[in-house]
């Protein structure tokens, strides 16, 4: 199996502040049919989350990895792996959370059906009812999708007031190290994206 490496968010801890700004601005990139996010029709829904530890906060989002463990576990195949990235099918999820049980970094979340405001109510089995079923919430499989449908990028990256975000390409960042050794073995000066030599 062809496994290349796939875009991700990558977070420096020295730099967030813990402002949550990443938050929204996922939870609005990704809110159903045109809803203000926060708004009782489009409540704030990230896909990362910030993790604080001590004095240190850090965004976690899904690394994409090359062989994916939440895909292999997946019982439905409503988890996916292309060249942009590790994709959820919503419309094949059944919120069984094998998913999150095998996601390394812990960037996997099951997030409440919501429309018009009001969370999708579904029937489980509950042998404990007089009828046997129990009205639940319907969860879906949820994680960073790289904002594939905007085309300025992910909207984490953008909000972030200090610049902790960053969306990483492994497949640029070889192709520069490539070059960069290539012009120092040639003996030409290596310059950075200001013309600065090294």
């Amino acid at each position: 199996m062809n496994q290349s490496l796939r875009p991700f968010i990558a977070a420096r801890a020295e730099a967030c502040i813990g402002c949550r700004a990443c938050e929204l601005a996922c939870g609005a990139a990704h809110v159903p049919g045109g809803a203000t996010v926060g708004s009782l029709g489009g409540p704030v829904v990230p896909r990362l989350y910030l993790v604080r530890a001590g004095a240190v906060c850090l965004p976690v989002a899904c690394r994409h990895c090359e062989a994916a463990p939440c895909a292999a576990v997946c019982p439905t195949a409503a988890i996916r792996c292309d060249a942009t990235g590790v994709v959820v099918e919503t419309g094949r999820c059944i919120g069984c959370k094998t998913c999150l049980a095998a996601c390394p970094v812990g960037a996997m979340a099951l997030a409440e059906v919501v429309e018009n405001g009001r969370p999708v109510m579904h029937r489980i089995v509950d042998a404990g009812t007089p009828d046997g079923f129990v009205e639940t919430p319907a969860l879906l499989a949820s994680k960073c999708d790289l904002c594939r449908e905007r085309s300025s990028g992910p909207a984490c990256v953008a909000a972030c007031p200090t610049g902790a975000l960053e969306c990483v390409d492994p497949a640029r960042l070889r192709r520069e190290r490539i070059r960069a050794a290539a012009l120092a073995l040639a003996g030409t000066p290596v310059r950075d994206d200001r013309g600065a030599a090294s």
